[in-house]
């Protein structure tokens, strides 16, 4: 297993964002269609665990991780 970034802070302008949103804000990936592989693939953890739900609401304080690159949800 690869060596995990420390999370960068990620602001939103909303009290929630959906995961596949937040991939594409953070620069995690490049475009809604990666995102939907990425996270279809298992690729994708939510605070530690994995989360196969693109749709799934992401809200402040949670980390998303993927390929090794992580980042936070802030306000």
């Amino acid at each position: 297993m690869g060596r995990v970034s420390e999370a960068i802070d990620v602001t939103i302008s909303d009290d929630v964002i959906r995961l596949g949103q937040f991939l594409k804000l953070a620069g995690l990936i490049d475009s809604g269609a990666e995102a939907k592989a990425v996270i279809a693939e298992g690729e994708v953890t939510v605070n530690g665990d994995v989360d196969l739900r693109r749709g799934r609401q992401l809200a402040v304080g949670d980390v998303v991780e993927v390929f090794g690159r992580s980042a936070r949800v802030a306000r």
